[in-house]
């Protein structure tokens, strides 16, 4: 895991949570969206935002064996904070309409003093990592999330320039996708219950849905415990940015 995750920049946990709580989960976010799951005429937007949610299938599925494991793994014990709640599910639909939220990036994580808009810093500031939750069967035709094959190891030098204050991933969105281009692109498909658990600088991209099922899915942060310690720490985050910025591990 530590090795794939070092050179890919993510790992695919397959059944990382029950089908059942991915069901359970699945039926809490169609009321949220007011449409019938029986009805294709009610989905009318082609993508429907949900945001926090507490019910016990959520943090079933955000703590399970399996995922605390593949956490101590991949940013150590003690490093990482629970999830008591699972948030930001961007629901997407079939729909003529094409999304506007489909262009290469990296995620946020925190808000400096003064900011209007979220940052990330090259030493990935308040996440730990970024995680896919599938609550739904996800083919190549239901909009997966495209993923940027090792392009975790072409972001920490855009960052390094912005020091800890950082840059929003807006500022820095076409650098990003130009120091990325170059790498091979995979979908994030699978089936309910299985997480992708990326590195925070992970170059990704929404897409239209092609598709004729809904895929539900959430892509919350996992936090972590404290700073990151980008000269010296050993966890594969951290060594995967330090062998960017310095072209060695250790």
């Amino acid at each position: 895991m530590r090795d794939q995750f070092l050179a890919d920049g993510f790992v695919k946990v397959e059944g990382a949570f029950p089908v059942d709580t991915a069901s359970a989960c699945a039926e809490i976010l169609w009321r949220q969206t007011g449409c019938d799951p029986q009805d294709p005429g009610t989905w009318t937007k082609p993508v429907h935002w949900v945001f926090d949610r507490t019910e016990p299938p959520f943090i079933e599925a955000a703590n399970t064996p399996a995922l605390h494991a593949a956490f101590d793994e991949l940013v150590g014990p003690g490093r990482w904070l629970p999830r008591r709640s699972l948030g930001s599910f961007p629901l997407r639909f079939p729909h003529e309409e094409e999304p506007d939220d489909a262009g290469w990036h990296i995620e946020a994580s925190f808000l400096p003093e003064g900011a209007t808009q979220y940052h990330a810093n090259v030493s990935s500031r308040e996440r730990a990592l970024l995680m896919l939750f599938l609550f739904s069967e996800v083919g190549p035709q239901e909009a997966p999330t495209r993923i940027r094959v090792g392009s975790h190891l072409d972001v920490p030098p855009v960052l390094a320039r912005f020091g800890e204050t950082g840059a929003s991933p807006f500022t820095i969105a076409a650098e990003v996708d130009q120091v990325s281009a170059h790498r091979p692109t995979v979908l994030a498909t699978g089936s309910p219950g299985d997480v992708y658990l990326c590195h925070p600088f992970l170059v990704h991209a929404a897409q239209p849905h092609h598709g004729t099922r809904p895929r539900f899915m959430a892509q919350p942060p996992l936090q972590p415990a404290g700073p990151f310690d980008i000269a010296h720490g050993s966890s594969p985050v951290e060594l995967a940015i330090r062998t960017t910025l310095t072209g060695q591990a250790s």
